[in-house]
């Protein structure tokens, strides 16, 4: 599909942001592993198909790895997360990935913290325990479910940049669109014995219209398009002009998430998901 670069870019944060909002929707119909499943079934036969392209055989081991981390264990912590927690506060608390990503960068890569990056970090990091704790600092915020489910996001961030270091590489050597659909692959072999076990299709006749429609979307749009769009503005278009849309993925997921779950605006959430942004863009210019 040949459409202008910043326009499909932008098109995969929008669908990207919505992820979060269609998850939860489908949610209330299925499990987590099965929503998991089939959505990435969905993904993977839309990009081989797509694509017409299959991973060298000597790639799968890295693929393998990468599709434990960035789809089984990534994709069950924040499906697990938003059975518990809001789809604003996951937009706003995965705004911090590319914290972690200079972290682990200073530790791998021994590269040096200027002031701007170390503030930066102090930042956004204050900001995501405001929008974890609502701004009550207390015991009780803490054994709520929805700080559970907000500690669970957080922990699918630092997983994220974890994925991003592992499959760096694998990325560089065979493409990101064939590594991305070889790792897709890879955690729908993974996901597949849970799903049996679980008799995860007896859960599919009970899905309504609005949890296919969100299915559908997640699989195609988000993990099919999404990606497709994304890559392709990135072979036209230089990584940084590119990357600046991604700070616009937490306000596509409040918007979503207030216009279509009709999910209460918290103050001192939607002020904490800003201190993140605004922490991570002095990180990420020093």
């Amino acid at each position: 599909m040949r459409i202008p670069p910043r326009l499909g870019a932008l098109v995969a944060i929008v669908f990207w942001g919505i992820s979060f909002v269609a998850t939860k929707a489908a949610l209330r119909d299925v499990s987590p592993i099965t929503l998991i499943f089939v959505r990435f079934f969905i993904g993977t036969a839309f990009l081989l198909v797509a694509l017409r392209a299959w991973p060298p055989r000597d790639a799968w081991r890295e693929l393998f790895v990468m599709g434990l981390v960035g789809v089984f264990i990534h994709q069950m912590l924040q499906a697990y997360a938003l059975t518990m927690t809001s789809a604003v506060s996951t937009g706003w608390l995965v705004g911090v990935i590319p914290i972690w990503s200079a972290i682990l960068s200073a530790l791998l890569l021994k590269e040096r913290f200027g002031w701007k990056k170390t503030v930066g970090i102090t930042v956004a990091l204050a900001g995501a325990l405001l929008v974890i704790t609502r701004g009550h600092f207390s015991r009780n915020v803490m054994q709520l479910p929805a700080t559970k489910g907000d500690f669970l996001v957080l922990l699918s961030t630092v997983n994220w940049a974890v994925y991003s270091v592992i499959g760096h590489k694998t990325i560089r050597r065979i493409g990101p669109q064939r590594a991305t659909t070889g790792a897709f692959l890879a955690g729908v072999v993974l996901l597949a014995p849970f799903f049996v076990a679980k008799a995860g299709w007896r859960e599919l006749p009970h899905l309504s219209t609005s949890g296919w429609g969100a299915i559908l979307f997640l699989g195609i749009g988000c993990s099919g398009l999404g990606y497709l769009f994304w890559y392709g503005a990135l072979e036209q278009i230089e990584v940084s002009k590119v990357a600046v849309l991604l700070y616009l993925e937490p306000f596509v997921t409040f918007i979503a998430a207030v216009a279509l779950l009709h999910e209460p605006v918290s103050t001192v959430a939607v002020a904490g998901g800003t201190v993140v942004i605004a922490g991570v863009l002095l990180a990420s210019r020093g």
